[in-house]
């Protein structure tokens, strides 16, 4: 038998995050208490194959309130909404559940408070991202955003003694890194949160990522054009010096890629079923020894809303006080390997 030629690297951690993992959950078990339909206003996460899963359960994504029939149940995504669009459900008898990261609720409730203390508040992410509008809604009066160093070198404040900063959850930590520098050399007194905003599943792939490029010169992230991680993935790996592609599916790999050896990740919102298919189809088209690394261990599981559990007991539909399902799932799937 011949021996493999390259090796395929499988970096973990990759892919689900406890709060996508919550988010699913959140949706999957709104459509068993309630029935379907269920209303998701904007994805409830980037990922086409998820949210074509629950679509085909009987979620109903839409991308306005005014899509949502009075009386029904809606859900928002894990990017979080603004004020405005939580009054607006409650103006139109929406019965509405959060599904929210609470992790983008900690930056949601940062911003709150530097606004009541009267604070500018430097909003660091990209302008158009779901997350960033979100957040902005909280206090939009007091918020500047900035996207770049540049950016924080043309900003003026009415008051730099009294200036904060918080983030986007998904952004590159390197680039992050950067502006934070830039914005302490503007605002030598500008407070910023006790812990950082970008999440630990950022970081944790993102790091994973950078020893990738040193054992590989190919890396292919698994994610969505739309998501944010996993497109700082991307940018991460090419600023390490490896070629890297963004793909959705295992169809979206060119077999010109795999001359070499080749890394493979995941945002945080990409089924490990979709990485394993991809997984599969290296292995199909080149001959790839697998090797998974583990940089470290995740065991973040954030439990579910207060009212979807109640209501799930009323029911009669069985369900722990904590995410057991996210648990369960990840102790059927997490970073299963097939050797080639």
């Amino acid at each position: 038998m011949t021996e493999p030629a390259h090796t395929l690297y499988l970096a973990a951690p990759r892919g689900f995050c406890a709060g996508v993992d919550r988010a699913i959950d959140v949706v999957d078990l709104a459509l068993q208490v309630y029935g379907k339909p269920i209303y998701v206003r904007h994805e409830i996460v980037h990922n086409r194959h998820v949210v074509q899963d629950l679509r085909d359960k009987g979620a109903i994504f839409v991308d306005e309130l005014d899509a949502v029939p009075a009386g029904a149940v809606v859900i928002f995504s894990a990017h979080g909404v603004s004020p405005a669009v939580r009054q607006e459900a409650r103006e139109r008898g929406l019965r509405s559940l959060d599904a929210t990261c609470p992790l983008v609720t900690k930056v949601h409730l940062e911003a709150l408070k530097y606004a009541r203390e009267g604070y500018t508040i430097v909003l660091v992410g990209h302008r158009n991202h779901v997350e960033v509008q979100g957040t902005m809604g909280e206090a939009p009066d007091a918020i500047v955003l900035v996207e770049t160093v540049a950016d924080v070198e043309r900003l003026e404040v009415p008051d730099p003694e009294r200036v904060a900063f918080i983030t986007q959850t998904t952004l590159s930590v390197d680039d992050v890194r950067a502006i934070v520098a830039a914005l302490h050399l503007r605002f030598p007194s500008i407070r910023e949160p006790a812990k950082d905003d970008i999440c630990y599943a950022t970081t944790n792939r993102q790091s994973a990522v950078k020893e990738l490029a040193r054992r590989c010169g190919v890396i292919l992230v698994v994610g969505a054009p739309a998501s944010s991680n996993a497109n700082r993935l991307v940018e991460v790996a090419r600023q390490q010096g490896a070629r890297a592609y963004l793909i959705e599916s295992a169809e979206d790999i060119d077999e010109s890629w795999l001359q070499e050896d080749v890394g493979i990740t995941a945002g945080a919102s990409t089924p490990e079923e979709v990485v394993q298919q991809c997984v599969k189809r290296v292995g199909a088209l080149g001959r790839h020894r697998v090797e998974e690394f583990r940089l470290t261990e995740e065991r973040v599981m954030f439990p579910l809303p207060g009212e979807l559990l109640a209501a799930a007991k009323r029911e009669g539909v069985a369900v722990g006080a904590g995410n057991e399902r996210a648990a369960a799932r990840a102790q059927q799937a997490a970073y299963r390997i097939r050797h080639h």
